[in-house]
């Protein structure tokens, strides 16, 4: 079943088109990667798809409710994972769970049952009544995403859910992510620059460049399209997209990367 659908979904920003005619689909259940350089529109599609951003023509449904029309209905069946830190250092753990059930209208006598079951779920019963300004950066995106599933939303978006994070951290995250999608049927939708990140989680990925979707496809299949042995999703990035993912970047990029990475710990 087609949980997410886009048609030519396009947004322009004066004369710049950040996002160039965007026609996707994503099945129920499914892990979607959306990869591309820095530039290419991949916020700015997770935008427009959470209703953050209207789209300057096209249209995309979530969930069966169309996010120009309905964009309410939409954030009620969404989560949302950014690439700032969304958590609050000054809170505990769980005082940060008990604004979102408040925020997502939980009925006040589910919200400490559903607060304590997202704790536990995520691993953190025993840091939720921690400061979240002394939790690693793993703890602090787990937290992040266990307060964008409080709801139990249909699909959740990650936008470079582990920036910023060690190896170590990261794997964490992604366990528990899958764990999401394996006990609650959760679609994931994820931005990501990380060619490895994507090719064990993702059942398919769409690759963007320069504001359009260049290839789509499962892994396997991208990678058997190139018709090279040993062929990785880094080559097929480079053979779609034109150039290697660089480490360095622009100094904004660096900038705003460290930026994340401090704040994440």
């Amino acid at each position: 079943m087609i949980v997410l659908e886009a048609e030519a979904l396009t947004r322009r920003f004066g004369e710049l088109t950040a996002v160039d005619g965007l026609t996707i689909s994503v099945e129920s259940g499914e892990v979607f990667g959306l990869l591309g350089p820095n530039g290419a529109g991949k916020t700015t599609v997770i935008k427009m798809l959470t209703t953050l951003l209207p789209p300057t023509s096209g249209n995309a449904l979530v969930a069966g409710f169309d996010i120009i029309h309905h964009p309410s209905e939409v954030r009620r069946v969404i989560g949302y994972v950014p690439q700032l830190v969304s958590a609050d250092g000054a809170l505990t753990g769980y005082e940060n769970l008990l604004i979102f059930a408040k925020l997502y209208d939980i009925p006040r006598s589910e919200r400490e049952s559903r607060v304590r079951e997202a704790l536990e779920f995520m691993g953190l019963t025993e840091a939720g009544d921690k400061l979240v300004r002394n939790y690693s950066g793993g703890m602090i995106r787990r937290l992040e995403i266990a307060q964008s599933m409080l709801h139990r939303p249909t699909v959740l978006f990650l936008d470079e859910s582990t920036m910023g994070l060690d190896p170590v951290a990261r794997k964490g995250v992604w366990e528990h992510i899958e764990r999401l999608r394996a006990d609650y049927g959760t679609t994931i939708f994820l931005t990501t620059h990380d060619m490895e990140e994507a090719d064990g989680m993702c059942s398919r990925v769409a690759i963007m460049h320069l504001g359009k979707v260049v290839a789509v496809g499962t892994p396997a299949q991208l990678k058997a399209s190139l018709d090279e042995n040993g062929a990785t999703l880094d080559d097929v990035f480079v053979h779609y997209a034109g150039y290697v993912l660089e480490s360095g970047g622009t100094y904004r990029e660096v900038s705003r990367t460290r930026r994340v990475a401090r704040r994440l710990g």
